[in-house]
Formats: structure tokens, C-alpha cells, sequence
């Protein structure tokens, strides 16, 4: 039944697109045997507990560069076809969608049957040339462990769901030798390429030289032979492996996304990297010097001793993220996978593990100093029955029940104003001012949402708001506490945490949260810190779940405004 419904839904999705009816019915005859093919490959049955139902993941087994063609959304992913854990069988699956919400499988793009990627084929990104041409340029591990960089095209352009890629016979194009001095197994996950004002291709690899972590950058005039550059694009002394780097331009003029090629007076550009040995995401903003081929970040660089000073995108679970430029929407797109916090034992018994955070829509601050993301907005589709309140004070010590949605898969925005600031906690000047470490050291209190709780608190994911004053001035964090979220103390229970720049003096304290069974995606002043949590609780779980506000702060915290919907599941492979 579910491979019929997936079936209904790719013939209305090509209906859409304008193609005939005789076209559908070929597309729907070979993917029906696709979808017959795949599903008997294994007869381990899922365990569908904690599986989010409008979060993006494969059907089954483990998974980890997405575009917009030709009307329909592909999204390419890093996915074991045989277990739900890591191994050297990874290829890149292949979904499409016409919304970014509801997702239909198809056959995988890349699969290792080559010398030079023989051993995995690992991340990479896709460019779209003149003409409407998408290229993929990815990582191959050869079978010495080597890692090359390799490009494969579609082999049928008037294929509407681009279902087969070709790799070029005169792969890998990018490859470490003697000569160029680079690890052989410290370079991978080629970005979107760019394109230059003298005509020339730019894209770079992410790799290091012993603690040092580089953007190595590579030229071309036609995209098949490529030249590395005398210097990286950017680099840092003690920082390890730069995975998943990403750079991309972002306006200074408002929330408009711009195409990947484009520069100018009004444009900064953003550098993002995977750091191997923390497992975050960070990024800089600075300029592009088109002249010298570098990015010059306005704040320090990714030095692993100051690394709580660098701006994430999530200050969760978030990782190897990816942006993409929707041009029909003139928006720029993030990806980003999270991971499991349960142990390989139990991901293996759920048969699935790691999936992808909705997709968030990415511009530059008008402060032009720090990124601000919020989820797309075609996720409100899914929103149903509608909750509200206005107006109410939370006294110290206050919980308030929240009733009317289904808890464990919910989409709440709550405002707070807080009054006697004075009385905030005072921020001491010998504490180290990491956030992550404020929320789980220091915290007297806070105010905010408790999510996925139990009926008698044994289990609770509390996300919440502390507020402390220093110099005359306010600092804003935010936490999202996992301490409680289950009674399965073999999962990874930390506590995380944001700073928040926002003057509460002055402004309204802001909060979403996406719920969707063991995810909760947290969003604060209105996009400006994000944190992502997995949860595995242990009685909170579907209709046992609840959801209340709370104050265990000092100070009166008048909610202004509160929205909750209950919502529904989206169709996803």
C-alpha cells in the first residue's frame, strides 16, 4: 500500500509538471518494478517508534547535495543500502519532491562499481551549467583508501527525474599525487562550483596538513580538466580535517538569495565548514578577494582553541550541512543531517539511522554580522488543528499544560516580555563564556517549553531562555536540555547550548520549536540561534507525550503570544 501511495504521488507530482499522460504511465511502469526491487531486499522490519514523520530519511538503513531542475526538488544523500550504520557500501540516494516536504524514492544515482570509487561513493555537490546541464562532482575512495574527486553526468537530459548519471571515462579529475602534496586520505566533499569573471571554474575540496585544516582550490575552463590553485581558498593552523566545506554569496540587501556566481558591492560571502573533530558545523563571513583567489573572514578563523567564539548554524546535532540556490523562489536553501543520539545497538533494531532537518531558508542579519535562518515556509502545509493564548504571566515556578495538539508532533512559536531585569542573574566574569557550558553549569532556572514530557516528569527535553546582566547590558541564552529526555541513559543526554543577540530590555524573546517524535528543531529570536536535539524517550512517546511553559527563573515572564499546531505526516519515500 505505502509503494502505491508513493506511486499516486510521482504520477500527480509529473501531472503537475505539464508532462503527458503517456510519458507518466512509461515513468510509473519502471518505477513500480524499481520500488518492487528494492523493497524485497530486506525482510528486517523497522522499529517506527521514534521515526519522525515530517523529517526527510531513506525507508530504511543509514544515510548522511540537493538542487532544484526543471520544477522538481532532487535531493542527493549518503545512504547504506545494506545496514543501518556506516560502511564502505555508501552510495548517493536519490529523492524528488515538487515542495520539499513530500519525498518520492528513486533508483540510486551513484553507486561504487568503479576503481576509483570502489570503496564508497562519498559527498560532493552538483553544479548546474549553461544550458541547463547539472554536473556531479563527488568523492571516491579507490581501493588503496585513496580519495579522488570524480564527475558524473545525466545520461538522458530529456529524463524528467534525471534517474541515471553516466561517470566520465577519464575519472578521478582530481586526484592527490606527490607533486601537489596533499593527504591522500584527507581529501574529500568537492562544493558547488563558481563561476569567474575571467571564465574560469573554481571549486574547492575540503583537506589538511597535520593539525591544519585547508580549503584547497581548483580551477577550470571547461569543468573536465582542473588545476589546483598556488594557494587555498582559506585555511587554519589547528583545526583538523575541513569537511563539507560550503561557500556561498548572501546579500546585504534584505532576505533575497542569490546565485552562487554572482559578486559585487552588495554581496558577502560566507565560508562553512564540517570540523572532523568536534562534529559541528561553523562558518565566517567576510569577502571574497576575486583577485587573489581568497576569502578573508571579518572575525578570527576556524583555530580549534577559539572555536567557541565561531558562529554555527546549529549549536545541536547538525552536521555536513549544505545550501543550494532555489532560483523560482530566489532563496537560498539549507541542508544540514543529523545523526542518532542512541547507541549503534539500537540503531541497528530501528533498522534506520539519521535523517536530514527541514529545510531552512538562509540570509544575512541586516547587522551583517551573523546568519539567520528559519524553516521554509512550505512546512506550514502540514500544520492542523490550531491552539493559541495571549496574554498570560508565568509567575516563578509556574507550569502551564498546553492541550489541544498531539505534543510529539507539533510546531509551537511562543513570544515572552520579561519584566525587573534588574533582578537577572549576574553573568561572572571568571566564568568561561561558552553558552553550552552556561546552560549546563550555571543555570539557576529559565522559561520556556517542556517537550515530549512524560505525565509525571520522569521524562522531559526542557528548551528554555536564561537571561543574565553584565555591564549595564543583558546577555540572552539559549538552552535545549536533553539531561531528562529519557529514562535510557544509554543515550547521549547532553545539554546544549546558544548565545542569543537580542536586547529583552528592548524586544520580545522568541521561540519554535518542530516536534516530530524524537526531534525537536529549536529556533530563537526569530532565527538568530538554532539548536537541534534527539530525543529517545521512554514513556513520552506518541499520545503519552505533553507539552507545557514553564518558569523556573526569578523573574515574571509574560507570554504575549503562543501558536501550536498539530501536524501532519508528510509523505517521504
Amino acid at each position: 500500500m505505502a509503494a502505491m501511495a508513493s506511486l499516486h504521488l510521482l504520477a500527480t507530482l509529473l501531472l503537475i509538471l505539464g508532462y503527458g499522460r503517456s510519458v507518466i504511465a512509461h515513468i510509473i511502469d519502471e518505477a513500480s518494478h524499481q520500488t518492487t526491487h528494492y523493497s524485497s531486499n530486506n525482510m528486517i522490519i523497522p522499529n517506527h517508534t521514534y521515526r519522525p514523520s515530517f523529517h526527510f530519511l531513506p525507508s530504511k538503513n543509514w544515510m548522511n547535495g540537493p538542487m532544484r531542475y526543471k520544477g522538481m526538488y532532487h535531493l542527493f544523500y549518503q545512504h547504506n543500502p545494506k545496514a543501518a550504520v556506516w560502511n564502505t557500501a555508501i552510495e548517493w540516494g536519490h529523492s524528488i519532491s515538487k515542495d520539499l516536504v513530500n519525498w518520492f524514492p528513486l533508483q540510486p544515482a551513484l553507486t561504487p562499481n568503479q576503481p576509483y570509487d570502489i570503496k564508497g561513493c562519498w559527498s560532493g555537490s552538483i553544479t548546474i551549467l549553461p544550458n541547463q546541464k547539472p554536473f556531479i562532482l563527488y568523492t571516491g575512495i579507490d581501493h588503496n583508501n585513496h580519495q579522488t574527486q570524480n564527475l558524473a553526468i545525466p545520461k538522458n537530459l530529456s529524463d524528467p527525474l534525471l534517474r541515471e548519471w553516466v561517470k566520465l571515462p577519464n575519472n578521478p579529475l582530481m586526484k592527490p599525487t606527490l607533486g601537489n602534496k596533499i593527504n591522500v586520505t584527507s581529501f574529500r566533499d568537492p562544493t558547488t562550483a563558481w563561476l569567474g569573471h575571467d571564465g574560469f571554474w573554481r571549486v574547492i575540496v575540503g583537506s589538511q596538513e597535520n593539525e591544519k585544516g585547508i580549503a584547497i582550490l581548483y580551477k577550470s575552463k571547461d569543468f573536465l580538466h582542473w588545476i589546483k590553485a598556488k594557494h587555498p581558498l582559506n585555511s587554519a593552523k589547528k583545526s583538523g580535517m575541513w569537511e563539507c566545506p560550503d561557500f556561498y554569496p548572501v546579500s546585504t540587501k534584505g532576505k533575497i538569495g542569490i546565485e552562487t556566481s554572482v559578486d559585487g558591492p552588495q554581496v558577502r560571502h560566507v565560508l562553512k565548514v564540517s570540523l572532523y573533530d568536534t562534529s559541528h558545523d561553523y562558518y565566517l563571513i567576510g569577502t571574497y578577494d576575486t583577485t587573489k583567489d581568497v576569502f578573508v573572514p571579518d572575525e578570527k578563523g576556524f583555530d580549534k582553541d577559539e572555536l567557541y567564539l565561531v558562529q554555527r548554524y546549529d549549536y545541536g546535532k547538525f552536521y555536513a550541512s549544505k545550501t543550494f540556490y532555489d532560483g523560482a523562489k530566489k532563496r537560498r536553501v539549507l541542508w544540514g543531517w543529523i545523526n542518532e543520539s542512541s547507541v549503534q545497538q539500537d540503531d541497528e533494531k530501528k533498522a534506520w539511522s539519521g535523517i536530514q532537518a527541514i529545510p531552512r531558508t538562509v540570509w544575512l542579519h541586516e547587522s551583517g554580522k551573523q546568519l539567520i535562518q528559519w524553516p521554509i515556509a512550505e512546512i506550514e502545509k502540514l500544520r492542523g488543528h490550531h491552539v493559541k493564548l495571549h496574554s498570560k504571566v508565568l509567575k516563578p515556578g509556574t507550569l502551564l499544560q498546553v492541550s489541544g495538539v498531539t505534543p510529539a508532533q507539533a510546531d509551537v512559536e511562543i513570544s515572552f516580555q520579561v519584566s525587573k531585569l534588574e533582578n537577572a542573574q549576574e553573568l561572572n566574569p571568571s566564568w568561561k563564556l561558552d553558552p553550552q557550558i552556561l546552560c549546563s553549569q550555571k543555570a539557576k532556572g529559565g522559561f520556556g517549553l517542556l517537550v515530549l514530557a512524560s505525565k509525571g516528569m520522569q521524562e522531559y527535553t526542557s528548551v528554555f531562555f536564561m537571561i543574565f546582566k553584565t555591564n549595564k547590558k543583558y546577555v540572552v541564552v539559549m538552552c535545549s536540555d536533553q539531561s531528562r529526555s529519557s529514562l535510557n541513559h544509554k543515550n547521549d543526554l547532553t545539554t546544549y547550548g546558544a548565545f542569543v543577540n537580542v536586547d529583552p530590555a528592548h524586544e520580545e524573546l522568541s521561540l519554535r520549536i518542530l516536534i516530530d517524535q524524537s526531534v525537536v528543531e529549536s529556533f530563537g529570536g526569530k532565527g538568530k540561534a538554532c539548536i537541534t536535539s534527539r530525543v529517545y524517550p521512554t514513556l513520552a512517546i506518541n499520545d503519552k507525550a505533553h507539552l507545557h511553559a514553564f518558569n523556573n527563573g526569578t523573574l515574571h515572564v509574560k507570554i504575549t503570544r503562543l501558536s501550536a499546531w498539530s501536524m501532519k505526516k508528510a509523505k517521504v519515500n
